[in-house]
């Protein structure tokens, strides 16, 4: 058993690279071989978003607070609040963030398939953004 304990991770800050808006990236778990699975808490303050991306072996997202969007390509964008759980296919192209007005956090769940979680893609441009 190992216990990670709160506060024993730093934060981080979203990459310019990979984010638009100000993002934190808590840390929850890496993945200790053979396992697999990693999960940090994110959050997006107001207007704050992912660029596209995928990820080889999917990805889950359990919303913990405020209200936010996610959308895959081609489709919708959808609003996601406290208590959704959002389960993104494996190689599915998608962003998530939270909407204009209210800050988003959710606990991010991906497994890594040869080392690798997610492929970066654009960004996602404000009229995607705004739909």
């Amino acid at each position: 058993m190992d216990i990670q304990r709160n506060g024993s991770q730093p934060s981080g800050k979203g990459a310019a690279e990979y984010f638009t808006g100000a993002v934190r990236i808590d840390p929850l778990f890496q993945p200790h071989g053979p396992a697999r699975v990693g999960g940090a808490s994110v959050t997006f303050e107001p207007g704050a978003r992912t660029a596209w991306h995928t990820h080889p072996l999917g990805q889950i997202l359990i919303v913990t607070a405020g209200c936010g969007r996610v959308q895959r390509w081609g489709g919708p964008i959808e609003e996601i609040r406290p208590g959704d759980v959002v389960r993104i296919s494996p190689g599915e192209k998608h962003w998530h963030g939270a909407v204009p007005t209210t800050a988003m956090t959710h606990i991010a769940i991906q497994e890594y398939l040869d080392g690798k979680a997610v492929d970066w893609m654009e960004h996602v441009s404000d009229e995607q953004y705004y739909g």
